[in-house]
């Protein structure tokens, strides 16, 4: 079975709502990203902005606070990078530092309150000391009736230069939206960081794309950012 590129998976979906992507570039390095996209006038009027060792996602303009919106999507804290589309990636990295192991800090969780779409939560855990494994997390409606959180963790080990690993949180032809597939494995042709931004960005349909940042284990603070207009 071959593997498809980074480009032809966000191509094929026209609104992947959010997404978190962690890859290996060319150059060996680890990197993660994350992406924006929006259908709303308040889900597009939205940046990414960096403050101290915090990515954020707020509003452009003067705007009441709106936690599905408005949130922390990476957080750097004593060796553990955390990233995802929502207020779980605070209680993560909490109870990392608390010192409970990846697979324990994201569970628990659940997905967004948000009828009828019930977005998943998505996250990533990487171990700063040992960059190569990272520990994906979803908290996903169940299809039926049952209102009840199915919790998928994966952990993602070894990737050789030019793989990618990606979790988004619908898949859409821009008029119907589903859950989006619990993960999808792809392949980058991005040399470093800054390709990484480029082939995400450019692989985004213009008319829903937001925002985008890629950024390493060791480097959040230099995270390269990128938005629409």
């Amino acid at each position: 079975m071959s593997v498809p590129s980074l480009r032809n998976l966000f191509q094929a979906n026209r609104y992947p709502g959010r997404s978190v992507v962690w890859a290996r570039t060319l150059d060996g390095a680890m990197c993660g990203g994350y992406l924006l996209t929006g259908r709303s006038q308040a889900s597009r009027a939205r940046a990414l902005r960096l403050r101290d060792h915090e990515l954020v996602v707020g509003p452009t303009e003067p705007a009441e606070n709106d936690p599905l919106r408005h949130y922390v999507a990476a957080a750097q804290r004593d060796g553990w990078l955390v990233f995802g589309n929502g207020e779980q990636v605070a209680t993560v990295a909490d109870r990392l530092l608390e010192g409970q192991p990846a697979a324990v800090a994201l569970d628990g969780l659940n997905y967004e309150p948000d009828p009828p779409i019930f977005t998943p939560r998505i996250t990533v855990i990487v171990d700063v000391s040992a960059p190569a494994n990272a520990w994906f997390g979803a908290a996903r409606r169940s299809l039926g009736d049952r209102t009840s959180t199915n919790v998928l963790t994966l952990s993602v080990r070894d990737l050789a230069p030019g793989d990618a690993v990606l979790m988004t949180t619908y898949v859409s032809d821009g008029h119907r939206i589903l859950t989006g597939e619990p993960f999808l494995e792809g392949l980058t042709t991005a040399a470093d960081q800054e390709e990484l931004l480029d082939e995400l960005w450019e692989a985004l349909d213009p008319y829903y794309r937001v925002a985008a940042a890629t950024f390493t284990p060791h480097g959040l603070a230099k995270a390269t950012l990128r938005h629409q207009g």
